[in-house]
């Protein structure tokens, strides 16, 4: 059996560690272009840079409105609506003082799709900023409170919250997806709770039968952010891990999830098993208490996408990002291929080159993401692909066609070292990281984040 260390506890604040050893990489990306773009929508997924790139289209593979929602005339026309009949954008109290009817219709509408008592809040991040704390409090486990197991790859807006946890219970970090390791500490703890990523943004899926199996024979807590996953899935879009389980949650899970991904909208919700969890989170999740609402854009846009989800255009709509994701994964190798998922990445390697081929792409008409470390790990940098349902099939096999001629074979394959005149030079601790640094790896070096 895996043995764990339950007293590891460093990472909790090597931010310095991170600005100082990636400070080279991003600076290179923004030289490059290849980050912080402005631009304003073309057609379908292209747009138009603003400023030194304006003269050209480009298509977009880097927004993960999977199904092409996210310029959707109707969805756009529900933010609009919602604006003018209120005479308003947004009002500056908190949730438990006053909230635009529209939202209560929104929370409705989307709880009754999802089949789960749906609370919306304005980003993903800030809904789990308002549940993680109260999970490690014990108020979701009996009044016990629970040891929370982090999933090694868990996106960074989960694991940015750590040190909170640890403030008020004992946290640990598993290996990615170790149902293993997972199970020997329901074993030996009363109360386990495990903070997982549905779909993960750098690709793959959590294990979500075997967490359920988990649940049922030891009783433990399942925090899953569907990101991702939502609206992909399920005959109404309630996604990746929502379509897993049977008509009720129950009270031992909740599910985060994205209305401005898959969704097409803007903002984040919670969906929980029980009317005293909504009552809990309605009176004590911080960012409920003491921060504002969704903006009534947002609630609008929210309510006319979930007016499509109960349409039949939901299911063109993912018969068709199924047959894009196919269209690149007959051309493309990678470690995604013929999964369901729509997020692909190819492994490149070294930092600088990924930043490098993601230029070369940008110069070939394709925005793509360069990923590397806190987002991957270390030396394990590549390139991101965001298939949606709204690329055509010629604008994907061209980009499969780039990707041929700019990272041959998918790997290392281009060159590391700078002699050219679009050189990076990453910063002065790549290679050997001095030992006063590593010492205090953990999200650092182990430990990447997912974006």
């Amino acid at each position: 059996m895996p043995s764990i260390d339950l007293s590891n506890r460093r990472g909790l604040g090597n931010m310095a560690f991170v600005i100082e050893y990636t400070r080279g990489f991003f600076d290179a990306a923004y030289e490059q272009q290849i980050m912080g773009l402005y631009g304003r929508p073309v057609v379908g997924r292209r747009f138009e840079p603003i400023g030194s790139l304006r003269s050209r289209s480009i298509v977009d593979f880097v927004r993960c409105s999977y199904l092409g929602l996210d310029n959707h005339p109707a969805i756009v026309a529900g933010a609009i609506a919602a604006i003018r009949d209120y005479g308003s954008v947004h009002w500056s109290c908190a949730r438990t003082r006053l909230n635009f009817g529209l939202l209560g219709d929104l929370e409705a509408r989307l709880s009754a799709m999802f089949r789960a008592r749906v609370i919306a809040f304005s980003t993903v991040m800030v809904a789990n900023m308002g549940a993680l704390p109260l999970i490690a409090s014990g108020a979701l486990t009996g009044g016990e409170k629970p040891l929370v197991a982090f999933d090694r790859l868990c996106h960074a807006s989960l694991a940015h919250h750590k040190a909170v946890v640890a403030q008020e219970t004992e946290i640990v970090t598993i290996a990615h997806n170790d149902v293993q390791a997972l199970e020997e500490l329901c074993r030996t703890r009363k109360q386990v709770a495990y903070v997982a990523d549905g779909v993960y943004s750098m690709g793959g899926s959590a294990p979500i039968p075997a967490l359920i199996d988990l649940q049922q024979r030891y009783g433990l807590f399942l925090y899953i952010d569907d990101a991702h996953g939502i609206s992909l899935f399920g005959d109404k879009g309630e996604g990746y891990a929502r379509s897993h389980f049977p008509d009720e949650i129950g009270s031992r899970t909740i599910i985060a999830a994205s209305l401005g991904k898959g969704f097409g909208a803007s903002g984040g919700i919670l969906m929980m098993g029980t009317a005293e969890q909504e009552k809990l989170f309605r009176s004590h999740a911080q960012p409920y208490v003491f921060s504002a609402a969704p903006n009534l854009a947002a609630v609008g846009a929210g309510l006319a996408s979930a007016a499509l989800h109960d349409s039949g255009e939901l299911s063109r709509l993912q018969s068709d990002l199924a047959a894009r994701v196919s269209c690149f994964d007959d051309r493309i190798e990678t470690r995604q291929r013929r999964t369901p998922l729509p997020i692909r990445m190819l492994s490149i390697g070294e930092e600088d080159a990924a930043i490098r081929a993601a230029r070369r792409l940008l110069d070939r008409g394709f925005y793509t993401s360069a990923t590397f470390f806190p987002t991957v790990a270390r030396g394990k940098a590549g390139i991101r692909v965001c298939l949606t349902a709204a690329h055509s099939h010629a604008e994907i096999e061209e980009l499969c066609q780039a990707i041929e001629d700019v990272v041959p074979g998918h790997d290392s394959a281009l060159p590391t070292s700078a002699t050219r005149s679009d050189a990076i030079s990453p910063n002065r601790y790549v290679g050997d990281v001095p030992a006063s640094l590593a010492d205090r790896l953990s999200y650092a070096d182990t430990e990447e984040w997912g974006a």
